[in-house]
């Protein structure tokens, strides 16, 4: 009905501005457009197009009272609107893009026709383009097109809310890591003894402290998919682009504890001789909590979600569509000190009243964070019996109930207590129905993975790397960093317990296409990989690991690192020979490993010298470049195994297989491919400006000013990939090993083969053409001259 209430000339417009656009964009701008011109053509004052502004490609309603409702909770955790239902229109009404302008010229013509005037329109395609005129009717348009084209150009990590309003940004968001220097006044006022009759510095260190570690345990527990698997709400993943936008989450700590210490501080006021407990006084915490405060925020958060209010501040929360438990801490400054002084409330009041105590700060800050980070959670736990005691529905909420509101914007708007949305008729009637759904696992089903990629420990540090240890952390490419050194003795007992009883777990899941794909991760640390009696050990961890993907319906395994080592299990041949009737495909990836390190060696090198020559990929890339006519000089010191590989090359190309027995051969030679550690004093054999390509796990060390050293190989995903937040180790961002990419390949391409044991390297060029084809890219070789 819009739509078809404006005019041809109006409709043609926007149609050529969505071809011109973008299918997403387009359609917002139809929305922002035509509503813009229906107010104008009332005669009224135009509208506010902040719902098509904020967030254009996240098609999301925002709540006013000019929006329409949305539809019930959707499988998938989607919502549909009635502005899905213009853009359906919109695209049967709307003449065919290429054709908008000529068509608006017909129907205008026409209506001149049967009024007996000539024809006044001309295609504006077939005249000379002529300086364009600013006129009422379009600049309205122009305006939405520019802020919509401003909105597409940013991206939501960049700009939290469309349009920031005063107070947006914390004082101390520049300082960055230096915002903890905070904390030190009050360090140093305990540390020196002059803390006050109330100990306050040390008591709100102390709550400052515990509402960390108990944040960390709900981050930890939300990650854990043992834990979350079965009764998911959500089934779409996060992204960098949360963790980053989420990462000053402890914001509101810093927050509070000053402005209570202000209170506290105030000469006159009194905030202050407080007693160590007093029980009548949380009782009256309570109370003053689920009256005057429960009810302030519900109207407080109605008003947030007025258009101007939301796209200034609160759609800076919003932005996470779905939740983990610390978003519900994730909120502008300005939005921050409304909250703070809504939840003085019952802190002041229980003063007033004179049931004031020391207990009271550490029930009310420390409860609330519980209840803030249950609501948040992307799974349900809370028990039905709990939730089917008297009134039980009006008095807590629980993770699916607020779900509901990050994926329908506009209802259950409560804190804590629901009473309020049922009371002002803003309870979402599916609330209970999600709820079920979710217990019973069919909210978001839990799925087997298409591929499974199977990673281990590196060093003993590498376990604070995993996503459900420290999310920010693991969202980075992995260092040894000096503040983790403390935590080192953790390590011990927690690997010795893994050695014991450890099995494979699941570190993580991801989305690729049409693929559901997951990391899991054997208890094996770098270290046990070169104690031999650990390897029987590790190979059977290894071998359930396969075993449980093949019973779940899994059809690739790729092997990590040194899960498929030649000498722990001949490159994964020991499981295929052992369970010769798999139906899940186990593949080392070393074929599309050794494509990439090809890659890296320039087209005009007529000669390399390769360590770790005998090794399955150094074998592949010996034969691979001998039957290009490049000569390998292999630096082995077994006359066996040199014969053995050589002898597997064509009778014309063994000739171009030329063994060394010392790195002194190698001193003429520029371009080294190195698959075997190399110490300084072994890079000194190199000429000067020679090029090291490795495949060495870790790199070598890069002390060769004159020289160049190449990065591991590695590829980045191609762009459908989808909820990947944590690093693979010390991979960038949305790159991933080149064996892990290698898994991900034999999948999409379907392969039905087990890919392991010696490298086929006739399938090397197949198989990087099946990576390209796929929108994998070779990562950017790091052309390391250090000098």
């Amino acid at each position: 009905r819009l739509f078809r209430r404006l005019t041809p000339r109006t409709r043609a417009r926007i149609a050529t501005s969505a071809t011109r656009r973008g299918t997403s964009q387009g359609e917002d701008f139809f929305f922002a457009s035509s509503r813009v011109r229906l107010r104008s053509r009332a005669g009224k004052s135009r509208a506010h197009t902040s719902d098509a502004r904020a967030f254009p490609d996240r098609r999301r309603s925002f709540a006013s009272h000019r929006e329409p409702r949305r539809a019930a909770h959707t499988r998938e955790g989607a919502t549909v609107d009635a502005r899905e239902t213009h853009r359906a229109r919109a695209s049967r009404e709307s003449p065919a893009p290429r054709n908008a302008n000529a068509r608006s010229c017909e129907l205008d013509n026409a209506r001149d026709r049967a009024l007996g005037r000539s024809p006044s329109r001309v295609d504006r395609a077939r005249r000379p383009r002529r300086a364009s005129r600013p006129d009422r009717e379009t600049s309205v348009s122009r305006k939405t097109r520019r802020r919509l084209s401003v909105a597409a150009r940013t991206s939501i990590a960049d700009v939290m809310a469309l349009k920031p309003g005063f107070g947006y940004k914390f004082p101390w968001e520049d300082m960055g890591t230096f915002k903890y220097l905070l904390f030190v006044p009050f360090v140093a006022t305990v540390a020196l003894g002059r803390d006050d009759a109330d100990d306050w510095c040390w008591h709100m260190l102390a709550i400052a402290a515990v509402r960390y570690v108990h944040s960390q345990f709900w981050i930890s527990l939300s990650r854990v998919h043992a834990v979350t698997q079965h009764t998911k709400i959500q089934a779409k993943g996060i992204d960098y682009k949360q963790i980053d936008r989420e990462d000053h989450w402890d914001d509101y700590i810093i927050l509070q504890l000053i402005v209570m210490t202000l209170v506290h501080k105030c000469p006159g006021l009194g905030f202050s001789g407080f007693p160590k407990t007093c029980g009548a006084g949380l009782a009256q915490l309570l109370l003053l909590h689920a009256g005057p405060t429960e009810f302030a925020y519900y109207w407080l958060h109605r008003l947030l979600h007025h258009h101007t209010l939301y796209s200034a501040y609160h759609s800076h929360h919003h932005a996470s569509f779905v939740t983990e438990p610390i978003t519900g801490s994730v909120h502008p400054f300005m939005e921050h000190l409304m909250y703070t002084a809504n939840f003085a409330i019952p802190l002041l009041g229980t003063w007033a009243m004179g049931g004031a105590s020391i207990a009271m700060f550490y029930a009310y800050l420390i409860g609330f964070d519980v209840l803030n980070n249950i609501g948040h959670c992307n799974f349900e736990f809370i028990p039905r019996w709990f939730m089917n005691l008297p009134l039980m529905k009006y008095l807590i909420y629980t993770p699916s109930y607020h779900s509901l509101h990050h994926s329908k914007v506009h209802t259950n708007f409560c804190l804590f207590m629901p009473l309020y949305d049922y009371a002002y008729g803003t309870a979402d009637p599916g609330s209970h129905q999600l709820y079920e759904r979710a217990m019973k696992g069919e909210a978001a089903p839990n799925k087997a993975p298409d591929v499974v990629f199977v990673a281990h420990g590196t060093e003993l540090l590498s376990l604070f790397h995993l996503p459900f240890a420290l999310r920010s952390f693991s969202s980075r490419p992995f260092k040894s960093a000096w503040w983790l050194q403390p935590f080192l003795p953790l390590c011990l007992p927690v690997v010795a317990l893994l050695r014991l009883f450890g099995q494979p777990f699941v570190s993580d899941k991801h989305r690729l296409k049409h693929l559901n794909c997951a990391t899991w991760v054997t208890p094996a640390w770098g270290f046990q990989f070169f104690i031999k009696r650990e390897f029987s050990h590790i190979n059977r961890k290894i071998e359930k690991a396969i075993l449980q993907a093949n019973e779940s319906g899994v059809k690739v395994l790729g092997l990590g690192a040194l899960n498929k080592n030649e000498a722990l299990n001949g490159g994964g041949q020991l499981f295929v020979d052992k369970h010769p009737n798999l139906n899940v495909r186990v593949v080392h990836g070393n074929t599309l490993t050794a494509a990439a390190i090809l890659q890296k060696i320039p087209d005009d090198v007529r000669e390399i010298f390769l360590t770790g020559a005998t090794s399955k990929l150094g074998r592949a890339i010996a034969l691979y470049l001998s039957a290009k006519g490049v000569r390998v000089v292999m630096y082995t010191t077994s006359k066996e195994r040199f014969e053995k590989i050589r002898g597997e090359a064509r009778r014309q190309d063994q000739k171009n297989i030329v063994q060394a027995t010392t790195l002194e051969e190698g001193r003429g030679i520029k371009d080294w491919v190195v698959g075997k550690h190399c110490s300084p004093k072994d890079q000194e054999k190199a000429p000067k400006h020679a090029t090291f390509h490795q495949f060495v796990v870790p790199p070598i060390p890069e002390t060769r000013r004159d020289c160049v050293y190449t990065n591991l190989p590695a590829f980045a995903l191609p762009k459908d990939a989808k909820d990947f937040r944590s690093c693979e180790m010390t991979m960038e961002r949305g790159h991933v090993h080149a064996c892990h990419a290698g898994a991900l390949v034999h999948a999409l391409e379907g392969w039905t083969y087990n890919e392991v044991g010696a490298i086929d390297h006739t399938r090397i060029d197949s198989t990087w053409e099946a990576a390209m084809k796929h929108g994998f890219k070779l990562a950017t070789v790091q052309a390391k001259a250090i000098s």
